[in-house]
């Protein structure tokens, strides 16, 4: 069996015991019994319960159609409007799926532990969207719809990202640490702080935020945006 077969065979196994018994339920053990492998093959492979998972998420993310749709755009204001928008929207709206809420906990913890599990999460995330990020900043700099703000475009989107991770954490608890004075325009708020805080200006954010997301092939824009 090669290299990359048994990989798949390790996350299909895990993918299991994941789902069956949850991050805290699962050990590395469990997933070599599951995948009909020695504990030490799995090293080989994953150095750790927290690398597993992190490939998973990281697996699924890539297996988004829409959000391999909004990564393959090409770089511009609107792709970067596009991509602020859909983080906002993700971060909001994740405490109405328990499986997302759990991850949240579970990235939150792993600030709070030895942080392995967040900083593998946070390479992985920074490898799939910061290029776009960064290179869709730069096109909107050129275009003079942003100024350039600081020497590490990057920083500007784990700035973003930490903003909305936060802002999601408040949700969390059954009663919400923050209701933000019930504003029922929140998310846009969200946005609009970001895409200030990032650089663009006004004329740009109020030219851009409005617009429907970019439908991908086959697909509506009615349909993307439900």
């Amino acid at each position: 069996m090669t290299s990359d077969l048994r990989r798949q065979l390790i996350l299909s196994a895990a993918k299991r015991c994941f789902a069956r018994h949850g991050f805290a339920g699962t050990t590395t053990r469990s997933v070599a019994a599951a995948a009909a492998i020695s504990e030490g093959l799995l090293f080989k492979h994953f150095p750790s319960k927290a690398a597993l998972y992190a490939e998973i998420l990281a697996e699924e993310c890539e297996a988004d159609p829409d959000l391999m749709h909004l990564l393959g755009l090409e770089p511009s204001t609107a792709t970067l409007v596009e991509l602020v928008r859909g983080m906002v929207e993700h971060f909001m709206q994740i405490t109405v799926d328990e499986q997302e809420a759990q991850r949240l906990r579970l990235m939150t913890t792993s600030h709070l532990d030895d942080g392995e599990f967040a900083r593998l999460l946070y390479g992985k995330v920074g490898d799939l969207i910061g290029p776009v990020f960064t290179s869709s900043l730069e096109r909107a700099v050129a275009a003079g719809e942003a100024s350039r703000i600081g020497n590490e475009p990057l920083n500007l989107f784990w700035f973003a990202h930490h903003t909305v991770l936060t802002a999601a954490l408040t949700r969390l608890p059954a009663v919400p640490c923050l209701t933000y004075g019930n504003a029922a325009g929140l998310e846009r708020q969200l946005c609009e702080f970001i895409l200030r805080g990032i650089g663009l200006n006004e004329a740009a954010i109020a030219s851009h935020l409005d617009r429907e997301m970019s439908p991908a092939p086959g697909q509506s824009v009615s349909a993307e945006s439900t």
